[in-house]
């Protein structure tokens, strides 16, 4: 494993895992950083070098100091990073950060896997219904936020995005910390993620994605992650769902076995 930085946007730090053939380029998903890899990319360690990097306000990287778009400012990070084809995975936030640069990059992106994507604007046109239950999940994180409570904030995404375990009374207070100091970036990424503000969805948006796509979900996340799974799958091309049974939206992290054998299928049905 080594660690280095970027030096564009800002000083974005970056490690990889493994020294197998296959090329994986992984973007995290909010609150964690590029470590959250490790045990994907430990069970296929002899298989792929996967690199990882820390988005902006998250690990070892800068904060975002406000300005410009934050989503887009992640996908020239990774876009860095980008020299020849890779396979490329995004979890969640970071599933909308690879999509990005899968669209602006399609030439250099020899497979996309977007695990439990939170593109919440497809479920918002797809299915009102449940985007409306996501909302009224959602509305004591949006009271937390209004009220400056950071630390609150960061205790109720957790809860309704984390693993489950620990709890947040028993996590590190290093580990507490980071996802105080992130928090901040998810109401600002909402009009990206709600409101397609960058125009993912436009007409002919997503035409460049025509490698093949994996998308995943867990049996157990929160029902709009599956509305958004099938919408995508809808509006790709080459793409194919998949679901991990008991897994929630961490399975990265909580499933990884059962995420490497999928990726591993997938990869050899495109090759």
């Amino acid at each position: 494993m080594t660690g280095d930085q970027t030096g564009w946007p800002e000083r974005i730090f970056s490690r990889s895992f493994g020294q197998g053939p296959r090329n994986v380029l992984a973007v995290h998903c909010s609150l964690a950083h590029s470590g959250a890899w490790r045990r994907l990319a430990g069970e296929m360690a002899e298989g792929i070098t996967l690199t990882a990097f820390d988005m902006l306000s998250h690990g070892r990287s800068p904060d975002w100091d406000g300005t410009g778009n934050y989503q887009l400012l992640n996908v020239d990070a990774g876009l860095a990073l980008l020299s020849e084809p890779v396979d490329l995975i995004g979890h969640s936030f970071g599933a909308t950060v690879a999509l990005r640069m899968a669209m602006a990059r399609p030439h250099l992106v020899r497979s996309l896997t977007l695990i439990e994507p939170v593109l919440f604007a497809v479920a918002k046109s797809d299915a009102p219904a449940v985007f409306a239950t996501l909302e009224a999940a959602s509305r004591p994180i949006d009271a937390a936020w209004a009220a400056g409570d950071l630390a609150l904030m960061a205790r109720l995404f957790n809860r309704m995005w984390g693993p489950g375990e620990p709890k947040w009374t028993d996590l590190p207070e290093q580990a507490r910390d980071a996802m105080i100091r992130a928090i901040p970036v998810v109401p600002a990424c909402h009009p990206a993620l709600f409101d397609d503000e960058n125009g993912t969805l436009a007409p002919g948006a997503l035409d460049p994605v025509a490698m093949p796509v994996l998308l995943l979900h867990g049996s157990e996340s929160p029902g709009v992650i599956g509305e958004i799974v099938r919408g995508v799958s809808r509006r790709l091309a080459n793409a194919r769902a998949g679901c991990v049974p008991g897994a929630g939206h961490m399975l990265p992290v909580t499933h990884p076995q059962q995420t490497a054998q999928l990726l591993r299928q997938f990869w050899q049905a495109c090759n």
